[in-house]
């Protein structure tokens, strides 16, 4: 953690992002995150107007080292990598025979290793599945949580803020667009459908521009080392409440939060940064290419505001959402936004109108169009 004056760890307030390291990363020294320092909402506005530096290093690590790494990867994920260069990344997920999302991991190579982070608590099953898939392949996933750290700049400054670590023309996000319904094949170009650019640090690790700003991959011994250089450059620090709001209001899913053992990318946004539908067969694939071919998915990740009459604490990830007495859907990650208020990421039914009368335990909320 940060630790400095006025930091608040998240477990000390409540499990509302569940955040905390799985047991095997505390053994390891990992420990927990601020929630915030003090100010929330200031926090929040910094990230959403100019820059701030949060705490994600109780994200897991996963490094795999080998020779035939990338295409290792390529065959048994769903995003097409066989041609990710050193220095790009990207985004992956692992699914079930069926289509369901399992991990989530975002990408980075650096010309020896592909680095996957992934969700706190995620990495044992990311690092299992990995290892039983190994077979004769020139690979050696091990889980590299204990030696680094992510720390993230947030808001629409981090590409200048990035620059105080001597990374500087950090290009945007290359997002590719999802083809229609029943698309000719080779139509998508055979590359990631979302490429990141990505730069070494000179204190080791390496910097990737994302959606929501820069991401430090750093060594831990070296994590005092960049945190004060950039705190000294004038860059506040930020919690992980902060964090939450802000990707939340950008509609940016968590898996394992925002989505439950049902899930299928199509259904919360994931197919745009982490689905190749051209690259050939992966574990899920038909189930990905059928609902994509049908055109309805059959439920939507949707933007909630909530009343905030009821009461003022957002509900847990899980909770139902009702129309008429029944469960149409499950809340994800509820918050209090600055300017929102009350709002939660939700999936719901698809047959469920906007202008639908819903209910979170007593709690009344209304879908953003």
């Amino acid at each position: 953690m940060i630790d400095i004056a006025g930091a608040v760890r998240a477990e000390a307030i409540d499990e509302q992002t569940r955040d905390q390291p799985e047991p095997a990363h505390r053994a390891a020294g990992v420990g927990p995150v601020a929630a915030h320092y003090g100010d929330p909402m200031r926090e929040q506005r910094v990230l959403a107007t100019a820059v701030g530096l949060v705490d994600r290093s109780h994200r897991g690590v996963v490094a795999v080292p080998g020779e035939e790494r990338v295409g290792w990867l390529h065959t048994l994920t769903s995003q097409h990598l066989a041609a990710l260069a050193p220095w790009q990344g990207s985004e992956l997920l692992v699914l079930s025979p069926h289509g369901h999302v399992e991990q989530h991991a975002m990408v980075a190579d650096d010309g020896e290793t592909t680095w996957l982070d992934t969700e706190p608590g995620m990495t044992g099953g990311l690092l299992s599945y990995l290892e039983r898939m190994r077979f004769f392949s020139k690979v050696d996933p091990r889980d590299a949580t204990a030696d680094h750290a992510l720390l993230s700049l947030v808001g629409p400054e981090a590409v200048q803020a990035a620059g105080t670590l001597g990374v500087t023309g950090l290009a945007a996000p290359d997002v590719l667009a999802v083809p229609g319904p029943k698309f000719r094949a080779g139509e998508l170009p055979p590359r990631p459908t979302v490429l990141y650019d990505v730069r070494p640090l000179a204190a080791g690790g390496w910097a990737r521009r994302v959606a929501l700003g820069v991401d430090l991959l750093v060594p831990r011994e070296a994590m005092t080392q960049v945190v004060d250089e950039l705190r000294g450059a004038g860059v506040p620090v930020a919690g992980l409440w902060a964090y939450e709001a802000v990707r939340v209001a950008a509609r940016l899913p968590r898996v394992g939060v925002d989505t439950d053992h049902r899930t299928i990318p199509a259904e919360v946004g994931l197919v745009a940064p982490a689905v190749h539908l051209d690259k050939g067969c992966y574990r899920g694939q038909e189930t990905v290419a059928r609902v994509h071919n049908m055109g309805r998915p059959p439920r939507r990740l949707v933007l909630l505001h909530l009343d905030g009459v009821t009461t003022d604490q957002p509900p847990a990830a899980g909770t139902p959402v009702t129309l008429d007495g029944r469960a149409v859907g499950f809340v994800g990650t509820a918050v209090h936004h600055h300017e929102l208020g009350q709002v939660a990421l939700a999936v719901l039914k698809r047959n469920v109108p906007d202008d639908a009368h819903l209910l979170i335990n007593e709690t009344a909320a209304a879908v953003e169009a």
